[in-house]
């Protein structure tokens, strides 16, 4: 850990890594849609963001994406659900959103502590 480096920012650069991956997963699912035969892939978000803060380094990926199982199926194979994906889009925007702002307030108390020091 360098002197910039706290365990908040490395807790929320972590997070917005994970945020990242799940936004690509829900734009693929979204993007596939029409697509016959295709399953949607997601990740246990709270699973992978438990192991990436406990795992160290070792911990940080990759994420596993998964397969999701029990949704509704179109005659075509297809299981991908607007609505779901819709529903994840706005919570990871929502992730996203909080994690950028922790790391706003950090960095700002970091820059007081630093500008105070003189």
């Amino acid at each position: 850990m360098n002197w910039m480096n706290t365990r908040l920012i490395e807790m929320a650069s972590r997070e917005l890594d994970l945020v990242a991956l799940r936004h690509s997963l829900v734009s693929s699912n979204l993007a596939n849609i029409d697509t016959p035969g295709y399953r949607t892939r997601d990740i246990d978000f709270r699973r992978e963001l438990e192991r990436t803060l406990e795992g160290g380094e070792a911990g940080l990926f990759p994420a596993r994406s998964r397969e999701v199982r029990g949704l509704m199926e179109r005659p075509d194979g297809n299981n991908v659900s607007l609505e779901r994906e819709g529903l994840l889009l706005a919570e990871t925007q929502l992730r996203y959103r909080l994690g950028v702002q922790l790391l706003r307030a950090e960095f700002h108390r970091l820059l007081t502590a630093i500008n105070e020091g003189r």
